[in-house]
C-alpha cells in the first residue's frame, strides 16, 4: 500500500529544507502548499506573535469520507529541528540506514513523522480508503521547549483522541506517559567585601549557593522523579567577595504531587542556607508543561495496541523522562499517546533512521486509521 520510493523521496526532500527551531518559515510554507495541494483545509495559527518563532502551528483537516461514521482524531508532528540543522546532506547507505554526511544532524526528529503522514494522506486518497475526520497538527518550536504547542489554542482542535509521531524507540512501541516539568530560577544575594582585607565582613553568594545545592537531592530522585541544576551564573574578580549569583534548574516527575514536593525541598534548602549565612534568597518556579499518564484502560491506548498487533509490531507500552507535544495536547483534554519512530542518536551528528522504519510508521498510521473505522462499526 505504501509507495516506498515516494515516502523516502519525501523524507529526503524534507530534511534538506532548513528549519532549525525559531527559523521554521521555509518548511512551514512548503508544508502548507503540499497539504493544500492534497486537498486539505490548512490553517496557520497566530502563535508566531507570541513565540517569536519563524512560523505558527499548522492545523490541516482531512474531511471524513461521506457515509463513514468514525470518531474525529488527530496526528501531530513538529516541523523544527535542533542545530546544527542547516545544509543537511542526507546519505542512504547500502545497509538501508539514512544518515547525514556527519557535519549536521539528519532531522529524522521529526521529519520522518512528517514524511509518513504526507504518504498516509496520499494513500488514503489514491486508494479511496474509508476514514473519518482527521486533523494533522504540525507545530513549530517543539525543540525550544514545546513553544508552538504551548501557544496552541484549544479552539483549533476537534478530536476525541490523538497520536503524536515523535518518540524514540522501535516502531510499534507506544509512549503512554511523560513527566510534568517545572523550571526553576534561584537568586542568592550576599554582601560584597574585599576578599583579602576584610572577607569576614562579606557574605559570599557563591558559598551560600554551594551550601544550598549540597542540601538538595538531585539527579534520580525515584523511579518517577528527577531534578537538575543546569546553570550557575555570577562571580567577578577574585579579590571581591561575590554578592550575587543566579541558578537555573528543573524538576520533573510523572507525578504532579512529587514535582511539588521536590520544589518544596529545593526551596527549603535555599532558605536554610541563606538563613545560616545571613544572605537573602529568591526561589521562583513554574510548570512549563503538564505530564500525562495513560493505561490500557484508555481507548486511545487500546486502539494503538490493536493496530500494532495487526501489523506484527510489539505494541509495547512505556513511559518517557522527556516531554513532547503529546504533553500539551493531553493537557488540552485530548488523550494522546506518542508513537515511536525508530530514529536513533537524535540531536547528534550521528543521527540515523532505517528506510524501512519510515515505511513502517506510515503503515502503522494507516492501520490506526483503519481501526478507528472498523472498530467504530463493530461497536
Amino acid at each position: 500500500m505504501i509507495n516506498k520510493d515516494r515516502i523516502i523521496g519525501q523524507f529526503i526532500e524534507l530534511v534538506q529544507i532548513d528549519s532549525e527551531t525559531k527559523h521554521e518559515r521555509q518548511v512551514a510554507d512548503f508544508l502548507k502548499a503540499k497539504l493544500a495541494e492534497l486537498g486539505l483545509e490548512v490553517v496557520e495559527d497566530d502563535s508566531q506573535k507570541r513565540t517569536g518563532h519563524g512560523a505558527g502551528n499548522l492545523i490541516a483537516t482531512l474531511p471524513a469520507v461521506p457515509g463513514i461514521d468514525a470518531p474525529s482524531f488527530l496526528f501531530t508532528c513538529h516541523m523544527d529541528t535542533v542545530a546544527p540543522g542547516n545544509g543537511i546532506k542526507p546519505v542512504i547507505g547500502e545497509d538501508g540506514w539514512i544518515r547525514s554526511d556527519g557535519t549536521t544532524i539528519l532531522g529524522a526528529d521529526d521529519k520522518a513523522g512528517l514524511a509518513a503522514l504526507l504518504e498516509v494522506i496520499q494513500v488514503l486518497q489514491e486508494q479511496q480508503l474509508p476514514h473519518g475526520r482527521i486533523q494533522f497538527v504540525i507545530t513549530a518550536g517543539e525543540e525550544s521547549g514545546l513553544m508552538g504547542a504551548r501557544a496552541l489554542e484549544r479552539r483549533y482542535l476537534d478530536a476525541s483522541f490523538g497520536f503524536a509521531i515523535d518518540s524514540n524507540g522501535e516502531v510499534g512501541s507506544i509512549c503512554v506517559g511523560a513527566p510534568t516539568q517545572a523550571r526553576i530560577e534561584i537568586e542568592i544575594f550576599g554582601k560584597s567585601a574585599h576578599a583579602g582585607v576584610n572577607p569576614e565582613d562579606g557574605i559570599s553568594a557563591i558559598q551560600v549557593a554551594g551550601k544550598a545545592i549540597s542540601r538538595m537531592k538531585l539527579g534520580r530522585i525515584d523511579e518517577e522523579t528527577t531534578a537538575n541544576i543546569g546553570k550557575f551564573e555570577g562571580g567577578g574578580p577574585t579579590n571581591v567577595v561575590t554578592d550575587h549569583v543566579k541558578l537555573y534548574a528543573e524538576a520533573r516527575s510523572l507525578s504532579p504531587e512529587k514535582v511539588e514536593r521536590q520544589l518544596a525541598l529545593m526551596e527549603k534548602a535555599v532558605n536554610s542556607a541563606c538563613q545560616e549565612f545571613g544572605a537573602q534568597g529568591e526561589f521562583r518556579s513554574h510548570i512549563i508543561y503538564p505530564g500525562f499518564y495513560l493505561t490500557e484502560q484508555d481507548a486511545v491506548v487500546r486502539l494503538a495496541q490493536t493496530a500494532a498487533e495487526k501489523l506484527g509490531l510489539s505494541g509495547r507500552l512505556f513511559t518517557s523522562g522527556g516531554g513532547s507535544d503529546a504533553n500539551i495536547i493531553n493537557g488540552l483534554g485530548i488523550p494522546t499517546v506518542n508513537l515511536a519512530v525508530g530514529y536513533e542518536e537524535i540531536h547528534t551528528t550521528q543521527e540515523r533512521i532505517k528506510s524501512e522504519d519510515i515505511v513502517k510508521v506510515a503503515e502503522y498510521a494507516l492501520e490506526i486509521i483503519s481501526e478507528t473505522v472498523n472498530g467504530n462499526q463493530k461497536r
